[in-house]
């Protein structure tokens, strides 16, 4: 064999080697796989709705593949409330997104400060006191454009304890315009035929801790909310550091533009990874 030919033998399997070293996986490399678990998003609901006006927003998230839960809400009572779905919270494992709609963002608000599963907050046209804070005096709080008082029916309860109560709904009548001005007028009248009322004790019950002083949060805002004022809406966001997003929805926004929740939901998931 002539020296040339050696020469070239020696250059082919040298490169041979080289491609081999390239191409085949050695054991204990890192191999790189976006495999992590998805958190779960679990959702809680506000006063005058329950847990389906969440349907669509979870549908887009199941097919997203994220597993999605939704904590009933008992409006008895800022305080019991969180409670109650802090316990729904530990019942859960693995990282948590936790969204809040309304009151339901007081409630999340409580219930899952020191909890160490839950990585985002997400707010949704959202109160959101701080501590010592009530929703009344959120209400109170001075911004250009509030909202009008809630048109409000008042139905007596005896409590467990005894005492009497009053649940407040908003006036059938006035539902969608208040509450859901941009849904489907045969769905909002449902809504309001349906709708859960809170203990209107509840309203002036004083936040005793605030998650987001520790939590990521994130806000939908909501730009033509009759019911919680823009303006009111933007003054949490920028109190708590939130990441916004501004849409063109009625206080139900989470039926109107379940697409932007689950947008949302996402881009908390993407922020907090």
């Amino acid at each position: 064999m002539t020296l040339s030919v050696l020469r070239r033998s020696a250059f082919v399997a040298a490169a041979l080697t080289a491609v081999a070293a390239v191409s085949i996986p050695v054991a204990g490399a890192t191999v790189h796989h976006d495999d992590k678990p998805k958190p779960t998003v679990v959702f809680v609901h506000g006063a005058f709705a329950d847990s389906s006006g969440w349907y669509g927003a979870m549908d887009r998230l199941r097919k997203d593949g994220y597993p999605v839960r939704a904590a009933s809400n008992p409006l008895r009572g800022l305080p019991s409330d969180a409670a109650y779905v802090r316990d729904f919270l530990n019942s859960i494992k693995g990282p948590i997104i936790l969204a809040g709609h309304s009151y339901g963002g007081a409630v999340i608000t409580q219930a899952a400060a020191g909890d160490p599963d839950v990585k985002a907050l997400v707010y949704v046209a959202a109160s959101v006191p701080d501590v010592g804070e009530s929703l009344a005096d959120l209400k109170a709080h001075q911004v250009d454009n509030p909202a009008p008082p809630l048109p409000l029916q008042q139905v007596a309860f005896t409590r467990p304890d005894g005492t009497r109560g009053s649940d407040a709904y908003i006036d059938p009548a006035k539902f969608r315009e208040t509450f859901a001005a941009d849904v489907n007028p045969t769905l909002a009248a449902d809504m309001a035929d349906t709708q859960e009322p809170i203990d209107i004790a509840a309203l002036n019950q004083p936040a005793t801790a605030a998650a987001w002083k520790t939590i990521p949060s994130w806000f939908l805002i909501a730009k033509q909310d009759h019911a919680n004022s823009t303006n009111l809406q933007r003054w949490e966001a920028e109190r708590i550091g939130a990441h916004t997003v501004e849409i063109n929805s009625s206080h139900a926004a989470m039926v109107s533009h379940p697409g932007a929740v689950k947008d949302l939901v996402e881009q908390a998931d993407r922020g907090t990874s």
